[in-house]
């Protein structure tokens, strides 16, 4: 394939913009070489500046769950987009998409719309702070809640592509309230709560890891966090701005059974526009201002054009529950596809999945941590995703990203993707 565009485009941007982007994984700084410039896209297809086709598995990081410009989505933007784009003021939308998701979710009686999964986690974090009245959260390392500086201390994703978990400017006083424990060590998040007794205000988890590859939780290790909380006055966090509305009707709670006190939200929540959320029981959701202590504000949380294409999607998704049984049938057809080529070629390999999320790692090894995920072979990665790339398949520009199937792909998208794996594994 020839990207002769999306090179010019990409060296036109560096003029202007940091690294050429707006988010560092898109850079290819990963893997090497030029990003693709996406000129439009429908159901399961990027279309480049180049006119190259792609298959695509990243799905804009996620939301896409029912394909690129799904039309319900698309008309009601455009509708809403008709009657004004903002207004800083109440919409009944806004009541009305809140009201869908806590009834789609278990254990949240309320819920608050943002910007952005950032947001989202950042404003769970100053809620339960306030909530309980103490300083420290305990993290895990690998996982990523956004970029908020209480969170970027050995972060998944992009922070890890560039070998650089602690980021400057995140001050050492922000640093000593955030504990790191091990994905998947129940024994190490005790040690850090008995070390740090009466000082935990939450413990916040991707209860699926998305951010260092799909990494599923052990069996009893949400169980175990849950217990622990429970029994030390500290509050469970659950980022699922991957995992809402993706892995279930009502995300992790409910494929688990396993109740969170706060649930953060994103990607599919907003059909693709730009919004987070954040939602718990009512006793801690009314410490938020204006009812209670906690400020938290937003000048264009609740955008109309957001709460459309949220609510058009959550609507989708409510409407036909069948979705996530196609979607996990999907995903395991295109796992059991990998495993059976990459196994005939002698590439040593695993593959994690759950649900609809499914990443390639390539270790021997289980991958169940940060530490295990960054022991695969990054150059074999590297010359997967190029190669793909050249086959005209669309997976994320990074080892720690997992990839998202949408409802969108056929099987026929599969098997082409199969089988391009099968050539390009020959090569390696």
């Amino acid at each position: 394939m020839i990207y002769q565009r999306s090179s010019q485009l990409f060296a036109e941007a560096e003029k202007v913009i940091p690294g050429g982007v707006n988010s560092p994984v898109r850079a290819f700084k990963a893997v090497g070489g030029t990003p693709i410039f996406v000129k439009s896209a429908k159901g399961a297809y990027l279309y480049d500046e180049d006119g190259n086709r792609f298959i695509d598995y990243i799905n804009s990081w996620g939301p896409m769950i029912l394909g690129h410009a799904f039309a319900p989505v698309v008309d009601a933007v455009v509708a809403k987009a008709k009657l004004g784009t903002s207004f800083g003021m109440p919409t009944e939308l806004e009541t009305q998409i809140a009201a869908l998701a806590v009834s789609m979710v278990p254990n949240i009686d309320k819920i608050r719309f943002v910007n952005s999964g950032t947001e989202a986690c950042m404003s769970a974090i100053r809620l339960a702070r306030g909530y309980t009245k103490r300083d420290k959260i305990i993290k895990f390392a690998g996982c990523y809640h956004g970029h908020s500086d209480s969170f970027l201390i050995q972060a998944g994703s992009g922070a890890i592509t560039f070998g650089s978990p602690n980021s400057p400017g995140v001050t050492e006083g922000t640093a000593k309230d955030t504990l790191l424990a091990r994905y998947n060590d129940l024994e190490n998040v005790a040690t850090l709560i008995e070390a740090n007794k009466n000082q935990i205000a939450a413990i916040i988890v991707e209860p699926v890891a998305g951010n260092m590859g799909c990494i599923p939780p052990k069996k009893g290790f949400l169980e175990g966090l849950r217990q622990l909380c429970t029994d030390n006055g500290i509050l469970l966090i659950f980022d699922e701005v991957m995992t809402g509305f993706r892995l279930a009707k009502g995300g992790v709670q409910e494929l688990y059974n396993i109740q969170a006190d706060i649930v953060c939200f994103g990607k599919v929540i907003g059909g693709g526009l730009p919004v987070g959320a954040f939602a718990a029981r009512s006793a801690i959701m009314n410490h938020l201002a204006p009812l209670g202590p906690v400020y938290q504000a937003g000048t264009l949380s609740g955008n109309p054009l957001a709460m459309a294409a949220g609510l058009a999607m959550l609507q989708e998704l409510n409407n036909d529950p069948a979705i996530f049984q196609r979607l996990e049938e999907k995903t395991a057809y295109l796992a059991a596809g990998i495993e059976r080529v990459l196994t005939a070629n002698k590439v040593v390999f695993t593959i994690n999945l759950v649900g609809s999320m499914i990443s390639v790692h390539f270790d021997a090894d289980p991958v169940v941590d940060f530490q295990s995920a960054a022991k695969g072979d990054n150059d074999t990665f590297k010359k997967f995703f190029h190669g793909l790339l050249q086959e005209g398949i669309y997976i994320a520009p990074s080892a720690y990203e997992t990839w998202f199937i949408t409802d969108a792909l056929t099987y026929e998208d599969l098997d082409v993707t199969i089988q391009a794996i099968d050539k390009v594994s020959k090569t390696f």
